[in-house]
């Protein structure tokens, strides 16, 4: 049994005030307290930021609950255990002696343990005549039961500041996703405004973020984000409503056909665990190009799909993928440029030429080439091999890499868009010319 008296470390160990502390908190538990012991690890487990303490410290004292004899830590079935380093170290997995005394020694400063130390040091328990205890020396859990209810509210403190942070990264990806999609929504419809300006200062404040954020800064962060969507969001309604207010149904018809709902473009790739973008079929085109035999205007992405259809061996559907401007897609991929006729690229058949070249160079077989151009469209084949040629260090197998996207599009899984917003951030400010 237990004394109750206050005891001094053995040896060159000096006392301190802490220990002090802890052995008075333990002479005040109340005779009927007790409490689980494992249920009170998993609680330390969950408290130790606030308690100062690491993995290898919990370890050491995991080992020191599993000498206790009772699943509850009471004062009458008595606090002290007596295991020496050598069966710890075995029970700690083999962790060294000497790593073990150091965590100890944490255990004690952090006023989960106290020392009950023996004349000479060492531990050891006398019995009586009957066998029961009658005095031990070791280590005191008397601490751990002392602390159990202040134990458990700090780990109730730590799930609710882990709970908030869920909370607000899962609050960030949605304004992530928002703001990305939101941009490419603009861009793709051609509304006036610095998108460019407003996707830069959206990665800013993304790549601003440190890899281990505080609560503050992810609050911070998150008010900077809903701002920007709110400001995006102004730009585009203020647009919507403009165009109400002309009357222009034109315009409102091709902005639902461009506004497929089933649609899965990701204008930022790194949000996904794999680059490129997934979107369903473009089945309006056919539509569209009937209005405008009705002598009506086409959205002019539409419109660049026809000139296609007109040119020598072009094609407006693409296998159901939607082509772009030349020029964006030189903007977005100005290393193709290097390859074209003369080192210009001056219209679709100069990017063409240029991709074969591409092509040859990393190692794609005119088979799979041959496979993509008949499905994409050639035109936009190229265009694939451009942003292929772009992004050329991170991609293994560039041959491989192009048969999927070709049996994604076959599929109308593949959408040309989300890779060119992708590379538009870092190539668009270069400024390098077409041509």
């Amino acid at each position: 049994m237990e004394t109750g008296s206050v005891t001094t470390p053995f040896g060159r160990r000096s006392m301190t005030l802490g220990m002090l502390a802890s052995q008075v908190m333990a002479g005040e538990i109340k005779p009927d307290q007790s409490v689980d012991k494992w249920k009170l690890f998993r609680a330390l487990c969950e408290a130790k930021p606030l308690l100062g303490i690491g993995d290898r410290a919990l370890a050491v004292l995991n080992a020191l609950l599993s000498f206790y004899p009772k699943n509850e830590l009471a004062q009458g079935n008595g606090l002290i255990v007596f295991p020496s380093n050598i069966q710890l170290s075995l029970r700690t997995h083999g962790m060294a002696e000497q790593t073990v005394r150091r965590h100890l020694a944490a255990l004690v400063e952090a006023g989960l343990l106290v020392r009950k130390d023996s004349p000479n040091g060492k531990r050891y328990v006398r019995r009586d005549r009957a066998g029961e205890v009658d005095e031990a020396f070791g280590f005191s859990l008397a601490p751990l039961l002392a602390r159990a209810e202040e134990i458990e509210q700090l780990a109730a403190e730590v799930m609710a500041e882990r709970l908030h942070v869920q909370r607000l990264r899962e609050r960030i990806t949605l304004c992530r996703r928002d703001i990305a999609k939101l941009i490419e929504a603009a861009v793709e419809e051609e509304i006036p405004g610095d998108w460019q300006g407003l996707y830069r200062e959206f990665r800013d404040l993304i790549e601003g973020l440190p890899r281990s954020p505080t609560t503050a800064q992810l609050e911070l962060l998150l008010d900077e984000l809903t701002g920007l969507r709110t400001d995006i969001l102004n730009r585009l309604e203020s647009r919507v409503k403009s165009a109400k207010q002309r009357g222009n149904a034109d315009y409102i018809e091709r902005h639902i056909q461009n506004s497929n709902p089933e649609s899965k473009p990701e204008f930022e790739p790194g949000f996904k665990t794999k680059q490129g973008a997934i979107a369903e079929p473009d089945n309006d085109r056919g539509a569209v190009t009937a209005e405008k035999g009705r002598g009506k205007a086409t959205h002019p992405f539409h419109q660049m799909e026809e000139e296609q259809s007109r040119r020598p061996g072009g094609r407006n559907d693409g296998g159901g993928l939607k082509s772009f401007p030349l020029g964006l897609v030189l903007q977005a991929c100005p290393e193709i440029l290097a390859y074209g006729p003369d080192g210009a690229i001056r219209n679709w058949r100069d990017l063409m030429a240029a991709a074969v070249i591409v092509r040859s160079m990393l190692g794609v077989s005119p088979s799979a080439y041959e496979e993509a151009a008949n499905v994409m469209g050639p035109e936009n084949a190229a265009t694939v091999m451009a942003c292929i040629l772009e992004r050329g260090g991170h991609i293994n197998s560039a041959g491989g890499y192009l048969r999927g996207l070709t049996r994604r599009s076959e599929k109308g899984e593949f959408a040309i868009g989300p890779m060119l917003m992708a590379l538009l951030r870092a190539n668009a400010p270069a400024g390098r010319k077409v041509g």
